[in-house]
């Protein structure tokens, strides 16, 4: 690794911020580091799923690629937090793992650091990915790696709790006739809508969909349709349609007002789909619609499958094979439905509902998704979010008007 990428390293290794609680369903817990074994017949793979032991499916199937692909798995399980920081050391002291598998805002950090080969380089055919999912792991117009899977946001609603207020699902098709469900939920003596409007990046997790569905981009945070979107929201909690625990709901704890039967509707992601089947009532899903119809796009979570730059660049075919494995026929099928996870790939993603009807919604507002770091914007998305989500505490919590919250959010930008 040459010495202008050890001081690019150094500077994102101090200024990486993790942006993955809001994007994935990935349970905490932590796994030990790993060198790269000096072995040439073993190969590292490190991934962020540390709630999958040596006898899990994911651990299985990771031996089995290595055996067809004839090299010996040496895997090593991190927290998704820890996993970034470990990766950036790796690469500083040339001994990366051989395969990386990182939360997918996380790629363009580690592009940018230098840490990762292009499928240029490493040969990866990403042809079947739907460009939109692979756009998370892209920058400077190369790409770097490929989504083993994704997930999203959509509306969970209560199909009693609607019955009761006379609101046919089909009618909601955009922001004014979702104001106008909440409305009747309201008159028939239920609750409205739940969502996480926390202080982190889980805020702006679920605040992208409306922004986004506005029409505003986030490079605009003060625009006329941010604005928009914010004073939605905003004024759904002067209303009562939405809860004044949202401002410190996680998406967890906004689950779980959802779960109590009392709610229409809660913004929430794939990763409830269990939970929904536990909750004992009837529910439906729908993409979260636009300001004016259609599906918002909505960001998503899961993660990339990546080559990290190795000093012996002979590894990197052995590597592609690992990587192809993992993200390719029913291997890829398997691991979306371990994970929760929508499949990249229109043909998975069709036997994902021809297996289970339920997860149609889901894969259309997978379609219409969009990664965080998209347009180009790389590293400038953690500071945008930070400002975003410091907006939207600002407005709901009455300090700032919309408009105020917004503008001062983009100036912090600038």
């Amino acid at each position: 690794m040459n010495r202008s990428a050890g001081r690019r390293l150094t500077a994102a290794a101090l200024t990486v911020v993790a942006v993955t609680a809001g994007a994935t369903a990935c349970s905490s817990g932590a796994g030990g580091g790993s060198s790269k074994a000096a072995d040439s017949g073993t190969y590292t793979i490190w991934d962020p799923y540390p709630q999958f032991d040596k006898g899990s499916a994911w651990a299985k199937l990771l031996d089995d690629c290595g055996t067809k692909a004839g090299v010996k798995v040496k895997r090593t399980a991190f927290d998704t937090s820890d996993l970034t920081n470990k990766a950036l050391l790796a690469a500083q002291q040339d001994n990366s793992a051989d395969v990386l598998i990182v939360d997918n805002p996380v790629v363009s950090t580690l592009a940018e650091a230098g840490v990762l080969t292009t499928t240029e380089d490493n040969k990866l055919d990403t042809s079947a990915v739907d460009p939109n999912l692979l756009a998370a792991g892209q920058a400077g117009g190369k790409t770097y790696g490929t989504p083993i899977g994704a997930n999203t946001l959509a509306l969970y609603y209560n199909k009693a709790v609607l019955k009761k207020a006379g609101v046919d699902i089909a009618s909601v098709k955009d922001w004014t006739t979702l104001t106008v469900a909440l409305e009747k939920v309201d008159k028939a003596g239920d609750k409205g809508i739940t969502f996480s409007a926390i202080g982190t990046e889980e805020g702006s997790f679920q605040f992208l969909p409306w922004l986004w569905g506005s029409g505003a981009q986030l490079t605009e945070l003060d625009s006329t349709e941010a604005v928009s979107a914010l004073s939605l929201w905003n004024d759904w909690l002067k209303k009562g349609y939405a809860p004044n625990s949202v401002i410190n709901n996680t998406q967890t704890t906004s689950w779980q007002e959802f779960a109590s039967g009392d709610y229409a509707f809660a913004e929430n992601g794939t990763w409830q789909l269990a939970n929904a089947e536990k909750a004992g009532f009837d529910y439906g899903v729908i993409p979260v619609p636009g300001a004016k119809g259609g599906n918002a796009a909505a960001p998503t979570g899961g993660e990339f499958v990546t080559i990290p730059v190795q000093g012996e660049t002979d590894r990197y075919a052995t590597s592609q094979k690992l990587v192809s494995c993992l993200t390719s026929g029913q291997n890829l099928l398997d691991t979306d439905t371990t994970l929760s996870y929508v499949a990249p790939t229109g043909e998975v993603q069709d036997k994902q509902v021809a297996a289970d009807a339920k997860l149609e919604p889901w894969v259309d507002a997978v379609k219409a998704a969009k990664g965080r770091t998209s347009d180009d914007l790389g590293t400038k998305y953690p500071k945008i979010s930070e400002q975003m989500w410091k907006a939207v505490q600002s407005a709901l919590s009455g300090s700032k008007s919309p408009k105020d919250a917004l503008t001062a959010a983009q100036s912090a930008v600038k």
